[in-house]
């Protein structure tokens, strides 16, 4: 993988500037990433703060509020936490979906050799804290949530990089960021296949039948969005009442949406060039263009070959993903932190679930990556990235022990209890807390840029 990434140079004044082996996408990905993992923290500090507070009844009465959307007599009715949970969250899926088939296809996931790093480090990540869990936890009914430490939230890791700044490798960044994705690929497969009750197949057959006139869309060659928008919301509620997480709606969307362009960056160029030259020769720059015709239709002519030149899949995540990261993976944080401490840390530690889930993410998560990575390298398949070193993926991998979103979300979907909830809540905020903290101390002590170990 030492393709990665090209090293950049760096500033007079010692700080990094854009990554320059990076894509546009990429980097305004990133960005946006760790810009929500802010407010992400913000949310769950407001929620925990509000949980135990002496309002707090009224933070889990607001959250079980009941709201009914639809017409009237076939309305769908859930409480707050729920419509987030179940609404919101498709779209934070979809993006996901959407993110996860850019990489494959056209990033950092589409060759084996670039592949095989981040897929055996992710592998190695969720497979040790989910036999962590268990060791703590089988047996019992709390083993359902082995899945729970599985997950890295991908905003408050990429949040630490930033505050790392410069002595983060850029490399760093995009290893990270392919690990979290591959990350989420093995999470939605687990939601999907564990974590779903009593699946009404019926409705099931119905969902394939849409998701397949998705797809004759995509083949079809048809571009715009309205049409996948208005079957993807058949498709949630198929996939809603058949007892299939809804999420997993927005992960099967995601894949139909066309990820090709209509036309090639030479032919863009050359449209672009005459349009402009039209725009030039319409008249005197000084003209109002909206009393000019000509310039009027130069414009929709430059409008319209932009879009040939974007694939669907592209303007869809820029379209959508301040949404996700500055207003639903917030609110879903808002939703789900509440946690009250009415226990001692001591007690705390002494739960079974606590534990497997604190183990899980900050143990599991750094033998895991950094096993994962060692092997995947040490047997050929696959090289660090151009200036990561050792020390670097170790950093790396205590970082990713910052589980948050999707171990909230799994926690609830694999317990009923409050109890068990509660605890599991609780060993995922103890663990992001310490899992950040010892990773940012060890990014910070492994230094910039290696020429290599």
């Amino acid at each position: 993988m030492a393709n990665l990434s090209t090293s950049p140079a760096t500033r007079a004044d010692g700080s990094e500037p854009e990554d320059e082996g990076t894509s546009f996408p990429f980097r305004e990905f990133f960005h946006a990433e760790a810009a929500s993992g802010v407010l992400l923290f913000l949310a769950a500090v407001t929620a925990i703060v509000w949980a135990n507070s002496r309002w707090g009844d009224s933070y889990f009465a607001f959250w079980n509020t009941k709201m009914a959307i639809g017409p009237t007599g076939h309305a769908l009715e859930e409480t707050l936490a729920h419509w987030v949970a179940d609404g919101l969250m498709a779209v934070f899926f979809f993006v996901v979906g959407l993110e996860i088939k850019r990489e494959v296809l056209i990033g950092e996931l589409s060759t084996a050799r670039k592949a095989a790093l981040p897929i055996i480090a992710a592998g190695g990540g969720v497979i040790v804290p989910a036999l962590i869990y268990l060791a703590f936890n089988r047996g019992t009914p709390e083993a359902r949530g082995w899945g729970i430490p599985m997950g890295t939230d991908i905003a408050f890791a990429l949040g630490v990089l930033v505050l790392i700044g410069s002595r983060a490798p850029a490399g760093l960044k995009l290893f990270l960021t392919a690990a979290a994705i591959v990350d989420d690929l093995i999470s939605v497969l687990v939601i999907a296949l564990f974590y779903n009750n009593g699946i009404d197949w019926r409705l099931v057959g119905l969902a394939a039948v849409v998701l397949l006139a998705l797809f004759g869309l995509n083949r079809a060659g048809v571009r715009s969005i309205l049409p996948y928008g208005m079957l993807g919301v058949v498709l949630w509620y198929l996939v809603l009442e058949s007892s299939i997480h809804a999420t997993i709606a927005g992960v099967l969307l995601a894949m139909t949406i066309p990820v090709a362009t209509r036309i090639d960056p030479a032919t863009f160029l050359a449209q672009a060039h005459r349009i402009l030259n039209d725009f030039a020769e319409a008249g005197d720059l000084d003209d109002d263009i909206r009393q000019n015709a000509e310039r009027q239709a130069a414009v929709q002519e430059l409008e319209a070959a932009c879009a040939d030149v974007e694939a669907p899949l592209q303007r869809l995540e820029h379209l959508l993903h301040p949404w996700v990261a500055f207003l639903i993976m917030p609110l879903f944080a808002l939703a789900n932190a509440g946690v009250r401490f009415d226990t001692s840390l001591s007690d705390a530690l002494s739960n079974r679930v606590t534990l497997g889930v604190l183990l899980g993410l900050v143990v599991g998560k750094q033998i895991g990556i950094f096993g994962g990575s060692l092997a995947a390298v040490r047997l050929g398949l696959a090289d660090l990235p151009r200036g990561v070193a050792w020390r670097h993926v170790s950093g790396m991998a205590w970082v990713c022990g910052i589980g948050f979103t999707m171990s909230l979300f799994i926690t609830d979907l694999a317990f009923d209890d409050p109890t068990a909830v509660s605890a599991s809540k609780f060993g995922i905020l103890l663990a992001s807390v310490v899992a950040g903290t010892l990773g940012t101390v060890a990014l910070l002590r492994a230094g910039p840029e290696s020429g290599g170990e």
